[in-house]
Formats: structure tokens, C-alpha cells, sequence
């Protein structure tokens, strides 16, 4: 009976999160929203269907565990250390400062003194699963704002073993307080630093030697057994979970393995992160929110103004623009899962009282509730244009560059590297504002602005200018850049990039004729390396690869005059192929100058 009531609850989780969640996705309140009102409907004040709401969340929180290692795969060491300020300086500022006014206005409503101040550093930590699977969702955890969030974070988790200490030395007798505090700060030295030294050089002869048995659920096997070990390792020294397994896989990060290991563990986080999303649902104490509801909705409301407040003002302090400040602070004003270990701690140590820790629990847990739909309520209505800068364009400095580079991505930054080694100067223009900040971060002149602005060519000074490189990545963009170009500035001779032949075509069509396929050159160069590889000589590869270009070439050109008609596209595709195969049939290898 005990499997059927297991089977039966499973089958309830993964019911109410497929219908749950496609819903608030849809809606745009996106999966968190889901998955917490899925919780709460199958939790103790909903249907009742589950009452240990606790169990299931301290067993999900295991889901955190392995979002915190795929991000660590994500990170290699030397990353890491050119965080190391946003770390410390952006994450110890918010983390201090929270807690600072927070301890201030909790006394000011007559709280104890030491029940204020670890009541305040529980609510300035933020929910590490909340603020990345929103960032995750949005697409933004590469974006600049995105990674000072984590920085952020990831410095709340290092600040939990202080915290931890801080606890006893408040609760107890000075001299024992001391003495454990010592014991824990040297017993985390320890354990951080035996991981480091022996993850560096025992993770890759093991995953080598599992990896050689070619037997994959073995593999996945010891990538579970790597991050429950680190878990186990890291909360058995009053660490956090999340913290060991994220060193796990920064470690790991240099690996061949990394890819593999990410696929692997991929399924076991989504799965067991959305159920810790529906077990907060669950875990919220709805009596007492009808009980003191007024009390409760301050706190929440109050806490996460603060919070909001702060980590806008640090982030503009770095020197983020307003958008990515804004960004950072509408994903971080929640309280932390860790908040509740703080608490359950404070009150077993006689810190705080146990009223006060449960009022505390489900304010947290309401402003993880709360905290994707200010994103919705955020994006939609009070400030639906957050990420564009308030300006059409940058202020462009006047002096008279010789060329003018659209588009700043993978592809116009090599030309611009090329360009700044040569000492030819140039103008670089970028209308995505998270890429603007972040190569300007690294010194980097670049300027804000749709390219297809006429004001913003004068601006960048095109009537002096003698060559665009027209490098935009979308096409619609590329093309009606290319049309303002050559309507308004003739004279300038436009070196364009092509996504597509169909890109090639509108290019041509607008009288553009220097043009390069972004993908077709590079894979051309790899062909030539695996035909050689294959047994044929240099000779012959490279006759194959400029033959072939050759004919694609001349090919292309027809097709631009068709390009508009879908039939006859198709068919002169056609001819194109068999002409190709006739051509090589008929090959005898001589001079390759055919191309």
C-alpha cells in the first residue's frame, strides 16, 4: 500500500507541473509562478493531498545542489578569479548593508538586539534557485547583470559559515562561543581546502578511468556520486550544499568531461529543482498569514523595498547602467532558502523566539512567491522598455575615423581586433545595450545605436567615412542598415557579413558586392582538413575546396536573379546539385584555378 501511496503522490507532483506550469508560462508569469501555486494546491491548506511539506523540501533542495554544480561547470577557475570583485565588493556590499538597515528597523519595533540582527542577515540573503531559474528563463545569466547576480550570490553562500558561527557566540558563553567558532572557521579551511588540492588531481583519473568502461549509466553514476559526496562533505562541516557542489564543478570546469557531464546531470536538476519550487508552495503557513496578515504583508513588502533599494545602489555604484541595476534588483529582494537553517538555528540557541521564526518563515517564503510576478508585473507594465538605455544613441566622439564597424558580436570584434593592431582607427556601433556595457568593461570603445538610424550614421560620422563593415547578426537589421547606407551615404564602400544565402541575395539586390557567408569560408577550411585526413594529398583537398567554391559561387550568382521566384529556386537547386556531381565526376586533378 506504502508504493501504491508513493506512485500515487508522484503521479499527483508531476500532474499538477504539467498542467501548472505550460499555464503561467504561457500567461508570461513564467515556471517558478507555476510550480509554487502547483505546491500550495497539493500542499496541507490546499487539497491536503501532502502534509510533510518539510520532507519533500528538504529532500528537493537537493535540485539547488545540482543547479549550483551545472553553473560551476559553466566556470573555470580563472573566471572565477576575475569575479573575485564583483564577488566580494558587490555581494559583501549588499550583503552588509541589507542587513545593516534591517537590523536598525527591526529594533526600532522593539525586537531584541540579537534577534534583530540575525533575523537581518537572514532576510538579506537572497534565494540562490529563485534568482537563476528567473535569469535561466529571461535568457540573462551571460548578461552582464546576470553574472554580477550570481556574484552576489555566490558570495551570500561563502557568508553562510560566519553567519553559522555568528549564531552560538550570540547564544552561549563567550568562551564556548569562541572555542566553536574557531573549530568550525579551521574545520572549513580544512574541508574547502583538502576538496580543492584533491578534486585538482583525483576528479580526472577517475571520470578518465569511469569514462573507459564505455558504460554511460556508470558515468552518470559517478557524476551523482561526485555531487552527493560533496554535498554530504561540505554540510557535515556546516557548509553549504550548494557552495561544495559549485566547487565540485568549477573543478571540473577544465575537464574533457564537461559537456558530458552536463547532459547527464541535466534531467536530475530540472526535475528535482521544479519539485523544490512546489515544496516552498507547499511549506506556506496560510493560517498564520490569516492570522496576522497585516504584520505579515509589512514585513514581506518591507524587506524586499529595502533589498530592491540596496542592490540598485551597489549595482550603480559599479557602475552597471540603470537597466542592468534595475535588472539585478527586481531578481534578488527574496528571502533565501538558507534563511530557514538561520532561524531553526537561532531559536535552538535561544537567539530569537519561535514566534518570531515563524512569522519570519512564511515572510520568506511568501517573497519567493512574490518575486516572479514583480518580474511580470515589472517587464509588462511599469517599465516594459528596462533593457533599452533612455537615449536613442551614444554621444559619438567627433573625430573622423576612416571606418565604421555595425554589428560588435563574434564577428565584427575580430575585424575590430585586426583594425586596432594595424593602428586604423574606427567607429563601432552596437544596438544591444548588455553588449555595449559589457565590452566597454574591458576598455573597449564602442557606442550605443541602431546602425539604421540615419541620425546616428551622420552622428558616427559617415559622411567622412570611407568603408562600413556591416557586421549586425539579425538580418532584418543588417538589411535595413544596408538600405539607409546606400540611400544616404553612397560613397561609402560597404564590407558586408551574409547569415544565409537568402541574407546574400536582399545584400546583392541592394547593390552591396562585397559580401562573406559568416559560416561558409571556416567550414570550407574544416573540409579541406578532414578530406586530407581522409588520404587525399594537400594538392588534391585544396583542388576539391576552391572547385567547389568555384561552382557554389558562380551557383549563388544565378540564384540571385531567381531568388524571388520559390519554384524556380528550387529547381535551379536542383540543376546546381547535379552539375556539382557531374563536375567532380568529371574532375581530373590539375590546376585549381577553375575557382
Amino acid at each position: 500500500m506504502e508504493n501504491h501511496a508513493f506512485l500515487f503522490n508522484l503521479m499527483a507532483f508531476l500532474a499538477a507541473a504539467v498542467i501548472a506550469v505550460p499555464i503561467f508560462t504561457r500567461l508570461g508569469l513564467g515556471s517558478v509562478l507555476g510550480y509554487l501555486v502547483a505546491g500550495s494546491v497539493l500542499g496541507p491548506w490546499g487539497i491536503g493531498l501532502i502534509q510533510d511539506a518539510h520532507a519533500i523540501l528538504t529532500f528537493s533542495e537537493f535540485g539547488v545542489v545540482l543547479l549550483l554544480f551545472v553553473i560551476g561547470l559553466e566556470l573555470k577557475p580563472s573566471r572565477l578569479w576575475v569575479m573575485r570583485k564583483a564577488i566580494f565588493g558587490m555581494g559583501g556590499a549588499q550583503l552588509l548593508i541589507s542587513a545593516g538597515l534591517l537590523t536598525l528597523a527591526l529594533s526600532l519595533f522593539g525586537v531584541d538586539t540579537r534577534a534583530s540582527l540575525i533575523a537581518a542577515f537572514g532576510l538579506s540573503l537572497s534565494s540562490t534557485a529563485f534568482a537563476l531559474q528567473i535569469l535561466a528563463e529571461k535568457k540573462e545569466l551571460n548578461t552582464g547583470h546576470g553574472r554580477a547576480s550570481f556574484a552576489i550570490l555566490l558570495f551570500q553562500d561563502l557568508a553562510i559559515v560566519p553567519l553559522l558561527a555568528l549564531i552560538p557566540l550570540l547564544g552561549g558563553t563567550q568562551a564556548e562561543a569562541q572555542n566553536s567558532s574557531l573549530f568550525s572557521v579551521g574545520k572549513t579551511v580544512a574541508v574547502v581546502g583538502g576538496m580543492m588540492i584533491g578534486g585538482r588531481y583525483l576528479l580526472r583519473p577517475v571520470f578518465r578511468a569511469v569514462a573507459a568502461s564505455r558504460t554511460r549509466e556508470v558515468f552518470t553514476g559517478a557524476v551523482l556520486l561526485i555531487v552527493v559526496g560533496a554535498a554530504v562533505l561540505m554540510e557535515a562541516t556546516g557548509l553549504s550544499m550548494a557552495l561544495g557542489t559549485f566547487l565540485a564543478g568549477v573543478l571540473l570546469a577544465d575537464s574533457e568531461y564537461r559537456h558530458q557531464i552536463e547532459a547527464d546531470i541535466e534531467p536530475f536538476k530540472g526535475l528535482l529543482l521544479g519539485l523544490f519550487f512546489m515544496a516552498v508552495g507547499m511549506s506556506v503557513d496560510y493560517g498564520l498569514l490569516l492570522k496576522h496578515p497585516v504584520m505579515l504583508i509589512g514585513i514581506v513588502l518591507g524587506f524586499m523595498i529595502l533589498k530592491y533599494a540596496v542592490v540598485y545602489g551597489v549595482a550603480r555604484a559599479a557602475k552597471f547602467s540603470h537597466a542592468s541595476a534595475k535588472n539585478m534588483a527586481i531578481v534578488l529582494p527574496q528571502g533565501g532558502e538558507f534563511a530557514f537553517v538561520l532561524f531553526g538555528l537561532a531559536v535552538e540557541s535561544h537567539v530569537m523566539p519561535s514566534s518570531l521564526a515563524d512569522l519570519l518563515v512564511v515572510a520568506v517564503t511568501l517573497s519567493m512567491g512574490l518575486t516572479p510576478l514583480f518580474v511580470f508585473l515589472n517587464e509588462r507594465f511599469i517599465c516594459p522598455r528596462a533593457n533599452t538605455p533612455k537615449e536613442p544613441f551614444d554621444d559619438i566622439k567627433s573625430e573622423e575615423q576612416p571606418v565604421i564597424i555595425a554589428g560588435f558580436g563574434r564577428f565584427g570584434q575580430i575585424v575590430a581586433r585586426i583594425l586596432r593592431v594595424k593602428n586604423i582607427e574606427y567607429t563601432a556601433l552596437e544596438q544591444d545595450p548588455e553588449q555595449v556595457n559589457q565590452v566597454r568593461r574591458f576598455g573597449t570603445d564602442i557606442y550605443y545605436g541602431d546602425a539604421s538610424r540615419l541620425d546616428l550614421l551622420e552622428a558616427a560620422g559617415a559622411k567622412k567615412a570611407k568603408y562600413f563593415v556591416l557586421a549586425i547578426d539579425n538580418v532584418e537589421s543588417s538589411i535595413a542598415t544596408a538600405q539607409a547606407v546606400r540611400e544616404h551615404f553612397p560613397h561609402l564602400k560597404i564590407f558586408a557579413r551574409a547569415r544565409n544565402r537568402q541574407h546574400v541575395y536582399e545584400l546583392v539586390n541592394l547593390g552591396v558586392t562585397v559580401i562573406h557567408r559568416e559560416t561558409f569560408a571556416s567550414s570550407l577550411e574544416m573540409t579541406e582538413q578532414l578530406l586530407m585526413d581522409l588520404g587525399e594529398s594537400e594538392k588534391e583537398a585544396r583542388h576539391s575546396i576552391l572547385k567547389f567554391r568555384g561552382h557554389d559561387e558562380r551557383m549563388l550568382a544565378e540564384a540571385q536573379k531567381l531568388y524571388k521566384d520559390e519554384e524556380q529556386l528550387i529547381n535551379h537547386s536542383k540543376q546546381s546539385a547535379q552539375q556539382l556531381v557531374s563536375l567532380f565526376r568529371s574532375d581530373t586533378p590539375g590546376s585549381p584555378n577553375e575557382s
